[in-house]
């Protein structure tokens, strides 16, 4: 029995859903017996373009098309597995030979960017001097990668996926010829999840055809596809927003346990803030691509924790209140507590990146009289009788400075990966002045107190100075991390890193 995109593929240009605006002009061109020497079909995978071009080749020639055919003037070829300089030497050679029995001989190069430079090169000397009976049908997915001197020579034709009016009546219309009773708002989740491709939505409805005779439902689909409901992300999404993280870990769970996958959740999350977009929104769009193996799971709790209190730094009255100790695998701010937020300002410091400075509040006169008299013993211990000490660098530094830890990592991960997967192993300490750095494991320490890696840090700090602590060793003031709290409760206990790769 054959799978229903390989039933329902078309076998005539005018039987093509959804691609007008190539069919078209196409089927004018063969009624005017004006026919290129070669063609760039471009598009998305799924759209058409293929089946086009096995029509267009079938039509010029005048064959009859059957899916199964196989006439020697039609060559089709895989870019992929026939890339080399030999294979398309081989093409040029057989292409001088006449066709046998139609008009022309026919070349179908799928998957064109695939080809090697030097086998680019070679059919960009068959394109400039083709010969008058060979024709060349070239389709891509990725047109950017197809140099410029060969789509110059063909004429480019752009399959676009098919929007959700289309697709629906289209798989309406094959559910029908098939008998397989299903409800509207059931095909509307198939459209919604094959993304506008024929193929996709077809074997998608292929699979979920045989779940019930009685009659497919929307609820039915959900469960066999293993889907959170629009509902429920839209929920987590309004969470997200109020930066509730109770309520935020309660529905994550939730949907975890019903099996649904941690890469599937950020998928649809995606979908709903592209149609419905939102500034708030927008900093977690950048964060959900990421949510994928290794520990999926983990990295969407941080992503969706991102806009919740226990990231964000507080300010008060008396200057910067916080914790300096937190785990590097948190990928979290300074956890900042106690205080009403209050907007800080940047300082600048020569030859210092102020991304990682946060300075104390600035008062002066009497009120600064008042505001020493309300120092907590957090700010004490961050004051010394001087103003200022040296970085690494030579640097002034305000001893009230915020060391910015999340910058500072991802500097660290764009100059070396490495580097950044050892540096997630440590906690971390900022006194003021020096970014202590507590190794998990000896192996740890031994990688980052390497002169080339410790160079990478300073230079990601901007200067800062950086002290690598032995194993063992423990900052401080440690005390347990709000935020690996929250990925621990989600979890369901504490949660332990093992000296692996896991970067939470």
């Amino acid at each position: 029995m054959k799978a229903l995109y390989r039933k329902y593929r078309p076998c005539k240009l005018s039987e093509v859903v959804g691609q007008e605006q190539v069919t078209k002009v196409l089927d004018n061109s063969l009624k005017q017996g004006k026919v290129s020497h070669a063609y760039l079909f471009i598009g998305p995978r799924g759209t058409g373009k293929t089946s086009v071009a096995r029509i267009f080749a079938h039509e010029v020639n005048g064959f009859k098309y059957e899916l199964e055919d196989d006439y020697v003037d039609i060559v089709e070829i895989d870019g992929a597995s026939n890339r080399g300089i030999d294979n398309i030497r081989e093409l040029r050679e057989k292409a001088a030979i006449a066709p046998t029995s139609g008009k022309y001989k026919i070349y179908i190069i799928d998957e064109v960017h695939m080809l090697t430079k030097e086998a680019f090169n070679a059919l960009l000397k068959t394109l400039e001097e083709p010969p008058a009976h060979v024709i060349f049908i070239m389709a891509t997915t990725d047109a950017y990668k197809v140099p410029v001197t060969i789509t110059s020579r063909a004429q480019t034709y752009t399959f676009k996926l098919a929007d959700s009016n289309t697709m629906l009546n289209h798989l309406k219309s094959i559910a029908e010829k098939e008998g397989i009773k299903i409800d509207d708002d059931a095909l509307k989740i198939i459209v919604k999840r094959g993304g506008g491709s024929f193929r996709d939505s077809l074997s998608l409805l292929d699979q979920i055809s045989t779940l019930s005779d009685k009659g497919i439902t929307k609820d039915l689909v959900i469960s066999a596809m293993g889907l959170p409901e629009d509902e429920k992300i839209a929920e987590l999404l309004t969470e997200y927003i109020s930066g509730n993280i109770v309520k935020i870990t309660t529905i994550l769970k939730d949907l975890l346990n019903t099996g649904v996958k941690p890469e599937t959740l950020a998928e649809e999350m995606i979908t709903q803030i592209i149609a419905e977009p939102k500034p708030e929104l927008l900093p977690l769009l950048a964060k959900l691509p990421e949510v994928k193996a290794p520990f999926p799971e983990a990295k969407l709790l941080v992503a969706l924790a991102n806009n919740t209190q226990a990231t964000k730094p507080v300010f008060s009255e008396a200057g910067l209140k916080f914790s300096s100790t937190s785990y590097a695998g948190s990928r979290a701010e300074p956890s900042l507590r106690d205080e009403p937020v209050r907007p800080g300002r940047n300082i600048g410091v020569e030859n210092l990146n102020q991304d990682f400075m946060l300075p104390k509040k600035q008062v002066s006169g009497a009120e600064s009289t008042d505001v020493a008299n309300q120092d907590t013993s957090d700010n004490a211990s961050l004051r010394q009788d001087t103003d200022t000490t040296l970085s690494a660098g030579g640097s002034s530094i305000s001893k009230d400075a915020v060391f910015d830890w999340s910058t500072f990592a991802e500097k660290v991960q764009a100059m070396n990966d490495a580097v950044y997967s050892q540096l997630m192993k440590t906690m971390h300490e900022f006194d003021g002045v020096t970014l202590h750095l507590y190794p998990e494991r000896k192996i740890v320490k031994t990688i980052l107190s390497r002169d080339n890696n410790k160079r990478i840090l300073i230079d990601a700090s901007g200067g800062v100075k950086i002290n690598i602590h032995e194993y063992g060793e423990k900052p401080s003031n440690a005390e347990k991390d709000e935020m690996l709290s929250k990925i621990s409760d989600i979890m369901g206990g504490e949660v332990q890193n093992d000296g692996g790769e896991n970067p939470f």
